[in-house]
């Protein structure tokens, strides 16, 4: 079964970096476009940058653009996010999961950007 297991968050200062890691079992990972998502405390969840089977493919959205970068590597089967001049506005539990049809939820990792 669809396994996603999410790590590498923690609490930053404003302006510092986190790298967020992702690792996926139980499906053919290098056929499907992926993404990361978030979800702050009273909000929905959204849509953060997504990365396609062909690696050449990102797009983010207006939030993560210039800041953050999503990559992945299909024979470690896992996708990254990096994540650089963080604002507060950034904190949130973290979560990456295929951009179409996400199913199967991770626990996600907490991201908290705070003096």
């Amino acid at each position: 079964q669809v396994q996603l297991v999410e790590s590498g968050g923690g609490l930053v200062q404003p302006g510092g970096s986190l790298r967020l890691s992702c690792a996926a079992s139980g499906f053919i990972f290098r056929r499907y476009a992926m993404s990361w998502y978030r979800q702050a405390p009273g909000k929905e969840r959204e849509l953060v940058a997504t990365i396609g089977a062909d690696p050449a493919y990102t797009i983010y959205t207006d939030s993560a653009r210039g800041r953050f970068t999503i990559s992945r590597d299909n024979d470690k089967i896992t996708v990254s996010l990096q994540m650089s001049d963080l604002e507060p506005m950034d904190t949130a539990m973290y979560y990456c999961n295929f951009r179409f049809d996400p199913r199967s939820w991770g626990q996600g990792t907490q991201v908290t950007v705070s003096q």
